[in-house]
C-alpha cells in the first residue's frame, strides 16, 4: 500500500476539511492538497518531451526545504507518484547536501528560496518553490495514485553522521504505516478538531507525524516563522486550539521556561511529544508542573523512527505510583508493533535489571541502509536492530537508557554511564545544562569530566555527587562553558567535547 493513500482517502471523504495553515491562515483544504500533490506527481512522471521530468517508479526526489505548506505538498506528491522521498535537514551545509544527493542518486532536488543561494552540482534537476518552475509542476492533470508494495522504499533518511559518513536509512511504506498505527495505539488519539504544528524540522520526526494527522483529517499548521518560537507557539495554541507538536527536549525546556516566565496560558496545547535526546527528570518534573499532563515521551531512531518505546501521559500523570521516579527517568515500554530486549555483546538476552545493548525488532524497523549491505549486517542481526544504546529493562517492561554504547566511560575497570552523573548534577539550581564524557587517563583508562552551563560552585557539585552516587563516578574536573555543542537536531555532540579535551 502506498502511504500517500492516506491523503487520497481523507480527501475523498472530507474534501472541504481545512488541511494546511500558514500561521493562522488556511491555505488549502484536503481536497485541494490532494489535487495539487496528484498534479505534481503527474509532472514528475510525465516524459521530458511532454514537459515532465521522466521519473520512474522508485526514483529519488530530495527535499531540501524549510518548513512550509509546500513541503507537505511535495512530500505527498513524490510518494503519490510512486517515487522515494529523500528528506534533507535544511540546516546542513551545501557540501553535506551534495553528499546526500550523490549517495542517493536523487534525480530531482526541491528547495525553498531561502536555501537556493548556493549551487549544488550534479545530474539532478533543481526546482525552487515560489518560482515559475514550481508553479509549472501543478499544470498537468492529476495522476491516479501509483500503487506500491509494502516492502518498497518510501522514505530515504540520512543519519546525522556525528560519528562518520551519514548512511541512508531505507524506510518502506509498511514501516511508515506501522509507525502511523503506533501513534494512535501508543502516543495519542487524533480527530479533525486537532492540529499539529511543525516547529521542529519536517525532514525528521515532526514530518513523520504528518501521516497520522492526515489519516485523522486533522489540521497541519506551519508557524509563520517556519520554526520554533515559544511566544509564537503559545499564541498559535490559543488561536488555533488543540495543538499538538513533536519537540526535542531542548525545545520543551525553552517552551516551559517561556510559559513560566510570562504566565502564558498553556491550555491550547493538547499534546507535546518529546524525544530525540535525553529528557532529564528535573526538566520533566518542571514541564509537568508548569504545563500539566500534556506530555508523551517516545524513543526511536532513524532506523526505527519514533516507534521503539513510549512513556504515555497516563504514566506521567500517576503521581501515586511507588516507582514514579524511576518511570519518569525511563523512556517507557515497548510500542505495540515491536519487541524490545537488552542483550549482552554476544547476543545473549539479559534478564530484567541487567544493563546491556538495547535491541528491537518488528515491522517498523528499517529495511536496511542504502547500498551498504555490510553496515546493514552489522546493525540488523537475526532480525534484531542493534540500536547502539545501552539500557536496562525492569520487571514491568520499562526501559531506562544509560547512554550510547560509545559514550560509556570505563574507569579502573568499572563502567560509568554519563547520564547517571548528569542527572545528579542537574539537581543543582545553578546548573542549566551539563554533559559528561570520559578523558583518557594513563592510570585509570578514563576519568570523568563534566562540561557545565551554569554558575554552580565546583565544591557544591562535588558534594552533590558524593551524596548521591559512588565516589568513583564523581567528575574529576568541571569545565564551565557558555553553551554545549549540538547538532542540527539539538543533540549534544560528545565527539566535539572530546575534541575540546
Amino acid at each position: 500500500m502506498n502511504i500517500a493513500a492516506l491523503l487520497a482517502r481523507t480527501a475523498a471523504h472530507s474534501p472541504e476539511a481545512p488541511a494546511l495553515f500558514s500561521g493562522t491562515v488556511a491555505v488549502a483544504t484536503y481536497g485541494r492538497w490532494a489535487d495539487r500533490s496528484a498534479r505534481l506527481a503527474a509532472t514528475l512522471r510525465a516524459p521530458v518531451e511532454h514537459g515532465g521530468y521522466g521519473l520512474i517508479t522508485g526514483d529519488r526526489v530530495a527535499l531540501f526545504m524549510t518548513n512550509s505548506p509546500e513541503y507537505l505538498e511535495a512530500l505527498f506528491g513524490v510518494l503519490w507518484a510512486g517515487l522515494t522521498v529523500v528528506p534533507v535537514n535544511a540546516k546542513l551545509h551545501l557540501r553535506e547536501l551534495a553528499y546526500v544527493l550523490e549517495n542517493s542518486g536523487a534525480a530531482v532536488l526541491m528547495l525553498t528560496p531561502d536555501l537556493a543561494a548556493g549551487p549544488v552540482s550534479g545530474p539532478h534537476h533543481t526546482i525552487v518553490t515560489a518560482t515559475p518552475a514550481w508553479d509549472a509542476l501543478f499544470s498537468a492533470p492529476p495522476l491516479p495514485l501509483h500503487h506500491r508494495d509494502g516492502a518498497d522504499t518510501a522514505w530515504l533518511f540520512y543519519t546525522s553522521g556525528t560519528t562518520g559518513t551519514p548512511k541512508g536509512v531505507m524506510m518502506t511504506h509498511r514501516n511508515l504505516m506501522g509507525m502511523t498505527s503506533c501513534y494512535f495505539s501508543d502516543v495519542d488519539s487524533v480527530d479533525p478538531a486537532d492540529a499539529i504544528v511543525y516547529a521542529a524540522p519536517m525532514s525528521h520526526g515532526a514530518g513523520l507525524y504528518a501521516f497520522a494527522h492526515v489519516l485523522a483529517a486533522a489540521r497541519h499548521v506551519i508557524p509563520a516563522s517556519g520554526g520554533f518560537d515559544p511566544a509564537e507557539l503559545c499564541a498559535l495554541s490559543q488561536s488555533v486550539g488543540r495543538l499538538s507538536m513533536f519537540a526535542a527536549p531542548t525545545m520543551v525546556r525553552r517552551l516551559v521556561d517561556h510559559i513560566a516566565a510570562t504566565g502564558a496560558d498553556p491550555s491550547g496545547f493538547k499534546t507535546i511529544v518529546y524525544g530525540g535526546g535525553p529528557m532529564y527528570t528535573a526538566d520533566l518534573e518542571q514541564a509537568v508542573t508548569v504545563m500539566g499532563d500534556r506530555f508523551v515521551q517516545i524513543y526511536g531512531q532513524g532506523e526505527c523512527p519514533m516507534t521503539i518505546t513510549a512513556l504515555p501521559r497516563r504514566v506521567l500523570a500517576d503521581r501515586s505510583h511507588p516507582r514514579r521516579a524511576e518511570r519518569m527517568a525511563s523512556v517507557g515500554f515497548a510500542q505495540s508493533l515491536v519487541e524490545v530486549a537488552v542483550c549482552a555483546p554476544d547476543g545473549r538476552f539479559l534478564p530484567p535489571g541487567e544493563t546491556g545493548d538495547v535491541v528491537v525488532r518488528g515491522d517498523v524497523v528499517m529495511a536496511g541502509y542504502w547500498n551498504a549491505p555490510e553496515a546493514t549486517a552489522r546493525t540488523i542481526r537475526d532480525g534484531w536492530l542493534w540500536t547502539g544504546d545501552v539500557g536496562s529493562l525492569d520487571t514491568d517492561g520499562f526501559l531506562t537508557l544509560k547512554d550510547r554504547s560509545k559514550d560509556v566511560i570505563i574507569s579502573g575497570g568499572s563502567n560509568i554511564y554519563p547520564r547517571e552523573v548528569e542527572e545528579v548534577l542537574l539537581r543543582h539550581p545553578l546548573v542549566q545544562e551539563v554533559s559528561v564524557i570520559g578523558r583518557p587517563d594513563p592510570e585509570w583508562g578514563e576519568t570523568v569530566i563534566a562540561f557545565v552551563v551554569g554558575t554552580a560552585p565546583p565544591q557544591e557539585l562535588d558534594a552533590l555527587c558524593l551524596d548521591n552516587i559512588a565516589r568513583f563516578k564523581r567528575p574529576k574536573d568541571y569545565r564551565f562553558v557558555d553553551a554545549l555543542p549540538k547538532n542540527n537536531y539539538g543533540k549534544v555532540l560528545k565527539t566535539a567535547l572530546r575534541d575540546w579535551v
